[in-house]
């Protein structure tokens, strides 16, 4: 998987036994889960609030949108 660097949310992990700087969403499902294990709510809540935060910026850059507009 090519990293992306999308969020700048960055975290120390290994690749092929170096150690290297990556973003969350270019980390492994593990390694996402080992980031996050033992942290309290806060924490979480404060990282989810950084991707969408990303997500939405990419999204409107590139004006992506899934389905259709809800019509009132």
């Amino acid at each position: 998987m090519e990293p992306r660097n999308l969020s700048g949310i960055f975290f120390r992990t290994t690749v092929d036994d170096k150690w290297v700087n990556r973003v969350f969403e270019d980390l492994t499902v593990d390694e996402q889960t080992r980031v996050m294990d033992g942290k309290n709510e806060a924490w979480l809540k404060s990282l989810s609030k950084m991707l969408a935060e990303s997500l939405r910026k990419i999204a409107d850059q590139f004006d992506i949108m899934l389905g259709e507009e809800e019509k009132p």
